[in-house]
């Protein structure tokens, strides 16, 4: 059975940590139909104004941060005493886990500063597990080429290749794909899961659709067994996004995602009385 379109989704400006100017394609609003993703940004700008004042210390508990970058750079620091830096095609996947505080302060590179940033939500027996980061280089993500697409291959399965990131607490696929001009990717995709799709290059079609879906429009999809996209003319750059629902309450506050309310409450008052860290 094909994926459908369920909907579309267009990212909206938005500003975030001590004043970056990003576009938000999904959040708190859509928390249960992007299940088990809670929020996708796509950050960046030629104006280094627009991001340099980064995102300070700031804590998360119950959920993962994963930072995808296409330009520049993001340096990171965190309470569990890691430094790291990512560049072009790096990927950093942050687990917070029962907590982590950190900063991340993106920088350009030859000028230029674009990624994505993702939340995945964590489920109930994982929220309180030890925090744990990650760094991927992009030397190290496997790719699958042919004579229509490449495909870089983040976490998950794609045909015998397996995602760079591995050891994850919700099954996840993460998909970056650079389609030819005017070809088709036509894939088998995991029936039990919910995907999306976010274009940030270009433009696509997807059959039964009369709509083609332009750069910073996401496709929600009904749950199927095969993917068809087919590129534009000046081909197209998209981002597949799947994931096991989890089918779980979700009360969130700011960087705090839980299960109840209750649990959030605890959280924050832990934080502001200096016993968030486990």
């Amino acid at each position: 059975m094909l994926a459908k379109v369920k909907s579309i989704i267009s990212a909206k400006p938005a500003i975030e940590g001590a004043g970056v100017r990003l576009n938000r394609v999904f959040d708190f609003q859509t928390r249960y139909q992007t299940d088990p993703f809670l929020l996708l940004d796509h950050f960046g700008s030629e104006n280094p104004k627009d991001y340099e004042a980064g995102f300070p210390w700031h804590p998360h508990r119950g959920i993962e941060t994963v930072t995808y970058m296409l330009q520049g750079e993001v340096e990171h620091f965190d309470s569990l005493g890691n430094v790291g830096v990512i560049g072009p095609g790096d990927v950093q996947w942050m687990t917070a886990g029962s907590g982590i505080i950190h900063q991340e302060m993106p920088r350009p590179l030859n000028g230029l500063m674009f990624g994505f940033q993702l939340w995945v939500n964590l489920p109930h027996e994982y929220k309180m597990f030890p925090p744990r980061y990650r760094e991927l280089k992009s030397s190290s993500i496997p790719i699958v080429e042919t004579t229509k697409s490449r495909v870089k291959v983040i976490a998950g399965r794609f045909r015998k290749k397996i995602g760079g990131v591995t050891e994850l607490y919700v099954g996840i696929d993460f998909f970056d794909v650079k389609l030819w001009p005017d070809s088709t990717f036509d894939e088998t995709i995991n029936p039990d899961y919910n995907y999306f799709v976010y274009v940030y290059d270009g433009v696509i079609s997807l059959p039964d659709f009369e709509h083609p879906v332009r750069s910073m429009e996401a496709i929600m999809l009904d749950k199927g067994r095969m993917l068809q996209i087919k590129a534009g003319d000046n081909g197209a750059n998209f981002i597949i996004f799947g994931g096991q629902p989890l089918n779980e309450p979700i009360a969130w506050r700011g960087p705090i995602v839980m299960n109840t309310e209750d649990e959030v409450k605890q959280a924050f008052e832990e934080f502001y009385n200096g016993n968030f860290i486990k």
